[in-house]
């Protein structure tokens, strides 16, 4: 009887591990990074990176029913240590001299490592920064690039590399403006891939097809060129013919995305017309390259996108389509 008994509690003590297990398993891993701090950083009262993009994205999202399913991440990781992984001290200095723009970008910076962290560890699958000011343009000039002080996804691969040993990072650009500060801090660098899909005409530009990284780093910088009136299906044919064979060789440990939706229909400042439901596709076919390659890890951080309502509609289907 004694025996019996013992079994049923090892039982049910299995059971109960099982079943917490599973619900672990079930939980939706997704992340959001949200701080109002991000409100703070303006230009100039016209000037079209204005607070409102972050606002109104956060305002539509908590009126989701499917927030609640979200891991609210706030900034915690002290940034300034890891400017220096992209930035020399030159232009650091240099950006400092605007002490409450440093400290908002900054505050950007920290909110992607805080979402790298808790991706890398484990503590969830993927993760959407909706920070400002945005960062892919930001090089070592000392000033301002492109809305840009800091560049924030560059920094977050070389957190990464550093701080958890990963060996290839994929970054992806889906702005409508090509990401120049990313290009150059690893152009010559086969430890990150890069690709874009950009108006190669549009502001700055850069981004010809023909640069393709030089050294060791010589292809594995890959730019797309679309034109006015991209489509969906234009720019899935440049993900699906460009980047899927050169991923398949690659696999990566982590991807990250630059996403800007300026390259939305309707954007102030672009010209493409790629639909929120591209970029909820777009998102589902960077999570299947995540879920083969890196244990779902893809953390991805606002850039370009200048219509409020359709910036913040876009990013929403991009968040849904991260916990689906």
């Amino acid at each position: 009887m004694a025996m019996l008994r013992r079994d049923f509690l090892s039982f049910t003590a299995l059971f109960s591990l099982v079943h917490s297990v599973n619900a672990a398993l079930s939980q939706r891993k997704t992340g959001v990074v949200l701080d109002d701090r991000f409100l703070n950083h303006t230009i100039s009262e016209a000037h079209p990176e204005k607070p409102q993009r972050y606002q109104q994205i956060k305002t539509q999202l908590v009126q989701q029913q499917w927030f609640k399913k979200l891991t609210v991440l706030e900034p915690s990781v002290d940034a300034e240590p890891y400017l220096e992984l992209v930035h020399s001290n030159e232009h650091i200095a240099s950006i400092k001299q605007q002490q409450e723009t440093h400290q908002l970008a900054t505050l950007a910076t920290s909110g992607v490592l805080t979402a790298v962290d808790a991706v890398c560890s484990g503590r969830l699958d993927n993760a959407f920064c909706a920070s400002r000011p945005p960062g892919h343009h930001a090089l070592n000039t000392g000033r301002e690039e492109g809305f840009c002080y800091y560049n924030h996804i560059a920094i977050a691969a070389r957190y990464a590399q550093q701080k958890y040993q990963l060996k290839k990072i994929l970054i992806i650009d889906w702005d409508y403006h090509h990401g120049n500060g990313t290009e150059a801090a690893f152009y010559d660098d086969a430890s990150v891939l890069f690709f874009s899909t950009h108006d190669k005409f549009a502001y700055p530009g850069t981004g010809s097809e023909l640069k393709q990284g030089k050294g060791d780093g010589y292809g594995f910088n890959i730019n797309v060129h679309l034109g006015c009136g991209a489509t969906d299906e234009d720019i899935f044919s440049a993900f699906n013919q460009q980047l899927l064979p050169k991923v398949a060789s690659f696999k990566p440990d982590l991807i990250l995305v630059s996403a800007g939706f300026d390259s939305r229909q309707d954007d102030l400042l672009g010209c493409h017309n790629i639909s929120d439901q591209g970029f909820y596709q777009l998102t589902m076919l960077v999570k299947e390259l995540a879920a083969t390659y890196c244990n779902h890890r893809v953390v991805s951080i606002l850039e370009g996108g200048y219509n409020i309502e359709g910036n913040a509609s876009a990013a929403l289907s991009h968040l849904q389509a991260l916990t689906s």
